[in-house]
Formats: C-alpha cells, sequence, structure tokens
C-alpha cells in the first residue's frame, strides 16, 4: 500500500477489516457484539475521512471512486449477512439492498467499459451513512444502558432501506437518460 495516498489506503483498511469484524460478529454475545460494533464504528468512520482527505488534499482518484463505494458495499453486505445469519435482519431486507448494490455496481462496470466513472451522488451518500447508522445498534443488538439497540436499528434499517430503493432508482433514471446502450 505504499504508493496509494492516505485515502485509499483508508478505504482499503476498511475492506481488510471485514473479515476480522465477521468472525468477532459471528460469537454473538453481548461483549463479541460490542467488540463488533467497534469495529464498525472505526471503519465507518474511515468512510468519512478518507473523503474528506481526498477533497481536502485534492487527492481525489479513479481508484478512489472505483474503490470507495466498493468497499462500502463489501461492509455493509457482509454485516447484513451476517445479521441475517443471527435472525436480526429479515433476509429480504438484506436481499434488497444487496441487489440493489449489485445493479449499480453493474452500472458502474458498463460506464467504465465506456470511459467514465460514476461516483456515488448524494443519496448515494447519505444511503450510505443511514445504512451504516442503522447496522450499528443491530450489531451492538443488547439492550445497553436500558436502550433495546435492535428495535431502534430495526427502525432506522427501514428508513435506511427506503432510501437505498430511492438512490437505486435515480442511479438507473440517471443511467439510460445520459447513456447510449449498445
Amino acid at each position: 500500500m505504499k504508493n496509494l495516498n492516505l485515502p485509499n489506503q483508508l478505504t482499503i483498511s476498511r475492506i481488510l477489516v471485514v473479515p476480522i469484524l465477521v468472525a468477532v460478529l459471528s460469537f454473538g454475545t453481548e461483549w463479541t457484539c460490542l467488540a463488533a460494533g467497534i469495529l464498525f464504528a472505526l471503519a465507518g468512520f474511515t468512510d468519512l475521512v478518507d473523503g474528506y482527505l481526498a477533497r481536502k488534499e485534492n487527492q481525489v482518484t479513479s481508484l478512489g471512486k472505483f474503490l470507495d463505494p466498493l468497499a462500502d458495499k463489501v461492509l455493509v453486505c457482509s454485516v447484513l449477512v451476517m445479521l441475517v445469519q443471527l435472525g436480526r435482519v429479515s433476509a429480504w431486507i438484506a436481499i434488497v439492498i444487496i441487489c440493489r448494490d449489485l445493479m449499480v455496481t453493474g452500472l458502474r462496470a458498463v460506464a467504465a467499459d465506456k470511459g467514465t466513472v460514476i461516483a456515488a451522488d448524494n443519496y448515494g451518500k447519505l444511503k450510505t451513512v443511514l445504512q451504516l447508522i442503522a447496522l450499528e445498534p443491530l450489531i451492538l443488538h443488547y439492550t445497553w444502558f436500558g436502550i433495546p439497540l435492535h428495535s431502534l436499528g430495526i427502525f432506522l434499517l427501514y428508513i435506511a432501506l427506503a432510501l437505498t430503493v430511492f438512490s437505486g432508482c435515480k442511479y438507473f433514471m440517471n443511467f439510460f437518460r445520459n447513456w447510449r446502450i449498445q
């Protein structure tokens, strides 16, 4: 990672933490959920920091535009699958979110084939932030300080799900409005 700028290194670190996060979350105990929640929060924080640094230091790269949304998808989709396995999230919710992400990734691949990088728009960025916020209490799961985190997480996940579908539709509408498919 020596030749990569700091924002891209942070993005890659988000991908590299996923296997550790999944392993810790798989135990499902109160303390391993806390540890997984901390890892997830740190990974989510790198998403904010890498974008901020890339813009501030004028280090926005095509690689970063590609890796950042990919890292978000790897993180979110991996956690969703684990939460389904642990019985904390309905499978249909995970399927909708994962399928939307796969379809948008497909659109990006078609655009890349035509020489264009499609970066995340504001709705896509907000969708990711809401997903990260919603998944955190679902990872923590247990009642902490009298707060039923699972119920809070499910409520937030439904909001994130609605924005996920909306932003996915927006990507498709913009894609077909602006691109000639051959």
